[in-house]
């Protein structure tokens, strides 16, 4: 598979050195602290794609998971991460192309990097997904329910869309308009749990 993307590193750099994060809440957000304390095993592998400033790598960490592996391809995004928490295990830090990435996971979360891909891609995102995961491993997180009037990332989504790319490949747990949001996306991002098929 290509690893041409249209939204390079350099891309994802400027923003960290300008310290130009509007899709940054500065914290985990509300429906994933909800979700992740109601996990009971902290033993689990879990992959967070694209996570940027890592609060959600960092709200595990400090609750008792060790097996959390943060992603990102900003060298800047690593760098801010591990200046906030140098005691995180440095070999859980994934640094490259999300479609690169190799499996082995029982959990990946999103929270916002679906929504940097490209349309073009994401057929790529969902088999790459479903390829990460371990047989029975969930895929859980936050996806917008609304379209950006845009061209450039954070691109929107809708659930027929949704239904397309996921429905068909992974066991649907949840997927429903989050009614525990932060303000700024009240109504506007669906909270689910999805499924990888155990056979």
């Amino acid at each position: 598979m290509t690893t041409n993307y249209k939204y390079p590193p350099e891309y994802w750099n400027r923003f960290f050195k300008e310290n130009q994060l509007g899709w940054d809440v500065g914290y985990v957000s509300t429906p994933l602290k909800k979700y992740f304390d109601q996990l009971e095993d902290r033993s689990i592998k879990i992959l967070i794609p694209g996570s940027g400033s890592g609060w959600e790598a960092e709200y595990l960490f400090s609750q008792g998971f060790r097996n959390v592996f943060y992603h990102d391809f900003s060298p800047l995004a690593h760098k801010a991460f591990l200046k906030r928490n140098p005691k995180f295990q440095q070999e859980q830090m994934l640094l490259g192309y999300f479609f690169t990435l190799e499996g082995g996971f029982d959990m990946i979360v999103e929270q916002t990097f679906f929504s940097s891909i490209p349309r073009n891609r994401r057929k790529d995102y969902a088999r790459q997904v479903y390829h990460l995961l371990n047989p029975g491993g969930k895929f859980a997180g936050l996806l917008f329910n609304h379209e950006f009037h845009h061209n450039y990332p954070p691109f929107g989504g809708s659930h027929n869309e949704y239904n397309t790319l996921f429905f068909n490949l992974f066991q649907i747990k949840t997927f429903e308009v989050a009614f525990n949001s932060i303000k700024p996306r009240e109504k506007r991002e669906f909270f689910f749990i999805l499924k990888k098929p155990t056979s």
